[in-house]
């Protein structure tokens, strides 16, 4: 069994400002560093083998404070997992939005990658986890469309829909190459 702890970094300042981050590197601020700290005491009362996180900044240095307190190096950087490029959208917020392209804007080509291409990198980056690294635990540090877009696009009939927290935790399982999803959007660790 090959499973992937899917995290969701901590928290921007482009999050509390509820703007579009996408492909912006932008870093954590106290509170994501904070709930990194915290999902890392979590993690420390487990057995993972490795770490793999997007080359953002905020991803990364999630995982480097989740890695120093489980004593676990990163094991590489990956941009096949960053965030969804949000194209034009990318540091705006939605009432920023509505004034500049109107409600509809979403209708609007303003070059945002597509969500069956993210959901297609994800495919591609964990079944060449469980192809390279067959009954590993590996903790996989990502963004929230990624890792949403993933899990709808793996498991459809469990998740229509999704939304990831900041630093939450997704479980999944590969048994004979069949996936599930043991914990999903769990911040038991923030509480």
């Amino acid at each position: 069994m090959t499973t992937i702890g899917f995290i969701r970094h901590g928290i921007t300042e482009w999050n509390e400002l509820k703007k579009a981050q996408g492909r912006s590197d932008i870093p954590l601020n106290e509170v994501g560093r904070k709930q990194a700290l915290e999902l890392g005491h979590r993690l420390s009362h487990q057995d993972w083998d490795m770490i793999i996180t997007s080359d953002l900044s905020r991803a990364s240095e999630t995982a480097e404070i989740i890695g120093t307190l489980i004593d676990i190096p990163i094991s590489s950087f990956d941009d096949g997992i960053r965030e969804i490029d949000c194209g034009e959208i990318e540091g705006t917020t939605e009432e920023e939005r509505l004034i500049k392209w109107g409600r509809n804007w979403r209708d609007l080509d303003l070059g945002m990658e597509r969500f069956e291409d993210v959901a297609k990198r994800g495919i591609k980056f964990i079944e060449e986890i469980v192809h390279l690294h067959k009954d590993k635990r590996i903790l996989v540090v990502s963004h929230g469309a990624l890792i949403g877009l993933t899990l709808q696009r793996l498991l459809p009939e469990r998740f229509p829909t999704t939304y990831i927290d900041n630093t939450a935790i997704t479980i999944l399982h590969n048994i004979k190459g069949v996936w599930d999803c043991k914990l999903y959007n769990c911040t038991n660790h923030l509480r």
